[in-house]
């Protein structure tokens, strides 16, 4: 079943936050991952949730997309975002009705 990892960023050092986004696919390909939406335009339909900027990725299953955030190929730019951005990430399962 397919998982996603759905992560809300605001960055507060952009021109590191660069450092990331040349890093990242890489790394989530390696882990058979693929961007679903990277930093879209997005708009709150209900309540006041705005967030800066949104990333999902789908990985064949949460295992993979654990590994993935565990992986040696994730860890420098993982670094590179946590002091460039605050972030909000989970992964959760996909439906498969």
């Amino acid at each position: 079943m397919p998982a996603y990892v759905i992560v809300e960023i605001y960055i507060h050092d952009p021109a590191a936050y660069e450092g990331y986004k040349l890093l990242t696919p890489a790394a989530v390909a390696a882990y058979d991952g693929r961007f679903v939406v990277r930093g879209a335009q997005s708009e709150s339909l209900e309540g006041d949730w705005i967030p800066q900027r949104m990333v999902v990725l789908e990985f064949p299953s949460v295992a993979r997309a654990k590994e993935w955030w565990h992986s040696p190929e994730y860890a420098e730019a993982k670094s590179i975002r946590q002091k460039a951005a605050t972030t909000k990430m989970l992964v959760v399962d996909g439906f498969n009705g």
